[in-house]
């Protein structure tokens, strides 16, 4: 039981000290970009266009007032005003100072299917919008794919390195020794030494290069990567070769807003209904008979229906339709680039993981004759049969060998993940 629990300490220890992994990174990146809050933006601006178009059923009301001075106004014939003198009425007429404060009201009862049309429109511009964001967050999961293997790519550099370094120090020890019971020679030890001295080198480059891209995928990430080494990912094979895109869903979205542009064009051309009422308070009144004995301001009151026909809009319908089907060939051509360019990539990736396969069937071989190779040579360098020259490119061979089947193998994951990319799958 004793046993049991410490193997449960251990693993969980082990998972807890356990990097980020290529999915996790991708989601941490995602979040953290700063691109992610428009989707926030497009929906409330989405919610916006909707509610104004909604509003266009709403009464419209508007208030507005005018004081006016005309140079005429109706008056009586001479004639008929002189017989109403002559029965004491006095009919000044209408003044020339005119005055009105008015409320207008008006209500659709058919716009022809405008408001149905803008919400079309801004439905559709929203989707374009969010397609937009998506695609942009795609390219930045190829942009933390680079990051993440390139410090793979750099761990199994440095691990390589510094396994040479070991073995370089150990021979050098060897060395020493054997100098001192004068089997070898000086120059044999500093060559080793100068060997050791440029791979502790090499170590601090590719040290400072590791730093760097973590640096960066931190940034990425939002947050400082846990562990010391990221998480191998797994040999994923392909599930299908569908390609689903967010480019293909962008074209789609751009194609809904043209389709939306040509049914609001064609609502253009319908009548539209409405029926408007309007009271004012003000001189003269409606009862112009009444305005031209007293100068008094009045309440008056008018109510109707009304019906507005833009003629003018037949005369660009045909332009407009085809500056529309102009950019819908266009979508199409930019559809038909993507899909090629595409198709070039996969067939690219394709290739490239075929011959990494092949090649990582013979590294394992190559290391292990390698490191067969350089155990020998210890073995006849301690004879005096080889000089530490001989040995030194034998042991430079084996690290060759090995980092090299370590580089083909995350190759090899790279080109499957970013043909998976490619038809994100």
């Amino acid at each position: 039981m004793k046993r049991f629990f410490l193997t449960l300490f251990a693993v969980a220890c082990a998972a807890a000290s356990s990097g980020q992994s290529l999915d996790e990174c991708r989601r941490l990146a995602r979040e953290h970009y700063p691109a992610i809050r428009q989707y926030d933006l497009i929906a409330q601006t989405e919610q916006y266009n909707l509610s104004n178009a909604a509003r266009a059923w709403i009464p419209q009301v508007a208030l507005s007032g005018q004081a006016t001075y005309q140079s005429a106004t109706p008056t009586y014939p001479e004639a008929f005003k002189a017989i109403l003198q002559a029965n004491g009425i006095e009919m000044a007429g209408i003044h020339r100072d005119q005055y009105k404060v008015s409320i207008d009201v008006s209500q659709h009862i058919w716009d022809g299917g405008k408001s149905r049309a803008d919400k079309a429109i801004a439905k559709a511009e929203a989707e374009e919008q969010r397609s937009r964001v998506d695609v942009s967050l795609y390219d930045l999961q190829s942009r933390v794919d680079n990051l993440y293997f390139g410090i793979l790519l750099l761990d199994e550099r440095k691990a390589q390195t510094e396994v040479l370094i070991e073995l370089l120090a150990s021979n050098l020890a060897r060395l020493q020794t054997y100098y001192k019971n004068g089997v070898a020679m000086q120059a044999d030890v500093d060559a080793v030494e100068a060997e050791l001295l440029a791979a502790r080198q090499t170590l601090g480059q590719v040290e400072s290069s590791r730093m760097s891209y973590r640096r960066m995928l931190e940034i990425f990430i939002g947050q400082p990567l846990t562990a010391d080494k990221l998480e191998r990912p797994a040999m994923q094979q392909l599930q299908s070769r569908t390609l689903a895109r967010p480019e293909l869903a962008l074209f789609e979205a751009q194609e809904s807003i043209l389709t939306a542009q040509r049914k609001a064009i064609n609502v253009s051309l319908m009548p539209r209904f409405s029926a408007f009422a309007q009271v004012y308070y003000g001189y003269p009144g409606l009862d112009m008979f009444k305005s031209m004995v007293s100068s008094d301001w009045s309440f008056n009151a008018i109510a109707g229906v009304r019906v507005s026909w833009n003629i003018g809009a037949f005369y660009t319908k045909r332009n407009n339709l085809q500056k529309l089907n102009t950019a819908e060939k266009q979508i199409a051509v930019q559809r038909d680039v993507f899909l090629f360019n595409t198709q070039m990539q996969t067939t690219q990736d394709d290739g490239e993981i075929a011959r990494l396969r092949q090649v990582i069937t013979d590294d394992s071989r190559i290391v292990e004759l390698r490191r067969r190779v350089r155990m020998a040579a210890e073995s006849q360098l301690k004879n005096g049969v080889i000089d530490a020259t001989d040995l030194l490119r034998k042991i430079s061979d084996e690290t060759a060998a090995a980092l090299a089947r370590s580089i083909h193998e995350i190759e090899l994951m790279q080109s499957i993940y970013r043909l998976k990319t490619t038809l994100n799958q």
